[in-house]
């Protein structure tokens, strides 16, 4: 195995110039890109060449259309990939419904002037209308791991033909559990050809965030010699240098005070903000659409329409203020995400780096708050620890506090409301409308007898 550590250059090439198809450079421009991120710069002259390959790179580093662009330039121009006849030829594989669903559209916009046809399939919608867009005709699948899995063993999806196949943010796939079936979806994508024929190998890309020994085993048994590149040096910090980080500790009653004027800082566009849990996750959304925010949610209580609508309204920019629960956390790719807040600490150090990473994409800033509460502080010291932050002990401010006004720069006079009450988007109307104030969470009712 190869390995290229290299740090971003002053100036990149663009598409055009590593010899991506002009149809594609013509979809990328229409959405405003031309030159190409340092992942991106690595991974399209060997993906193009059909070399195997390991990329590592934190979010928001481009790594979608790294893999995307030369998968769909090949898929589309590539004499050694047969021609398209409605069997799919490349296959991605995410782990995350947001996530495909993401990254199906990316790949949707990036190949509008090619012939290629992308279809997402995952669990939550209806398998019958998906079984019915293959039998149309699908030349790139993106897909979470067991509605694949699940569509080839009922023998809708053919993988026989399939060139190429990407495995986006295997670290996650790995911490969900789904490794045995990405072992099932390889074995599948094996050929079948008589001894006396030339063995057909499929092309694969691994992405992730970090390596731990079962994603290395992982490409020792499915990679053929691939090449280990780096959009960054491995050495450098985990956290996204361009995201300005602001932690300290919050009282929970204060909570819902601290964020509505957070919300109101000069600059501020979209924000996410991330709870621990489904019903945090609800009332939060509500009460701030009761201070007058225009606010969507997305979280495990609601069915996959639901969420598609959230997070259509957030790019759409129709609301500016998503709250979520972790199933968001890689899902998200919203250029005009400025802040991310954590109302409550994730479990571990990956999941804060991958929440945080939802902002400062694409080579623009952002601002990631950490609402450290009393009970989290233990918490705190072990991702600050794991992360090298350097705030152990973060401090202690409230809404009223000159140094909350400060880092925000906020006005004296600011409220907390900032209008009339809204209508949460994604959530059925007033399902979630009795609360205690201030604790969003609230009591377990009792049930009516």
């Amino acid at each position: 195995m190869s390995s290229r550590n290299v740090s971003t250059p002053p100036a990149t090439p663009t598409f055009a110039e590593l010899g991506v198809a002009a149809e594609i450079c013509e979809a990328l421009a229409d959405d405003g890109i031309h030159h190409t991120f340092a992942i991106q710069e690595l991974s399209l002259p060997l993906a193009l060449d059909g070399k195997d390959l390991i990329g590592q790179a934190r979010t928001g580093m481009g790594k979608t259309l790294g893999f995307g662009i030369p998968l769909l330039d090949r898929v589309f121009d590539d004499a050694d990939i047969p021609e398209l006849d409605g069997t799919p030829r490349a296959l991605v594989i995410v782990p995350t419904r947001e996530l495909a669903s993401q990254v199906g559209e990316d790949l949707s916009r990036a190949s509008r002037y090619t012939p290629v046809r992308t279809l997402t399939i995952y669990g939550g919608a209806s398998i019958e209308k998906q079984v019915e867009q293959i039998e149309n005709g699908v030349d790139v699948v993106v897909g979470t791991p067991g509605r694949v899995l699940d569509l080839y063993q009922r023998g809708y999806l053919q993988l026989d033909r399939v060139a190429i196949c990407v495995l986006d943010e295997a670290d996650e796939m790995l911490d969900l559990g789904f490794l045995p079936d990405i072992e099932r979806i390889f074995q599948a994508l094996e050929p079948k050809a008589p001894a006396e024929t030339p063995v057909r190998r499929v092309h694969t890309m691994l992405f992730s965030a970090t390596m731990p020994g079962q994603i290395k085993a992982l490409t020792r048994k499915f990679q053929h010699k691939p090449i280990h590149i780096h959009a960054e040096d491995p050495s450098a910090s985990t956290t996204h240098t361009s995201t300005r980080q602001v932690v300290f500790q919050a009282h929970q009653l204060d909570k819902l005070a601290v964020i509505s004027r957070i919300l109101q800082s000069p600059g501020r566009e979209q924000a996410v903000v991330f709870t621990r849990t489904k019903r945090s996750a609800a009332f939060l959304a509500n009460d701030l659409s009761e201070l007058g925010f225009r606010v969507a949610a997305v979280h495990g209580d609601l069915n996959q329409a639901q969420r598609e609508k959230a997070l259509a309204a957030l790019r759409a920019h129709s609301v500016d203020v998503l709250v979520a629960t972790d199933v968001a956390a890689r899902g998200i790719d919203i250029d005009s995400i400025t802040h991310v807040i954590n109302y409550h600490l994730p479990d571990d150090a990956m999941t804060f780096v991958h929440r945080i990473g939802r902002t400062g994409r694409a080579g623009k800033t952002g601002t990631a708050v950490t609402l450290v509460g009393l009970e989290e502080v233990s918490k705190w010291r072990v991702i600050n620890d794991e992360l090298a932050l350097g705030q152990p002990t973060p401090p202690e401010w409230f809404s009223t506090s000159t140094e909350l006004a400060d880092a925000f720069d906020l006005p004296s006079d600011i409220s907390n409301r900032v209008g009339p009450a809204t209508q949460v988007i994604g959530v059925d109307p007033d399902r979630h409308r009795k609360k205690r104030t201030g604790d969003s969470r609230g009591p377990r009712q009792k049930p009516k007898r």
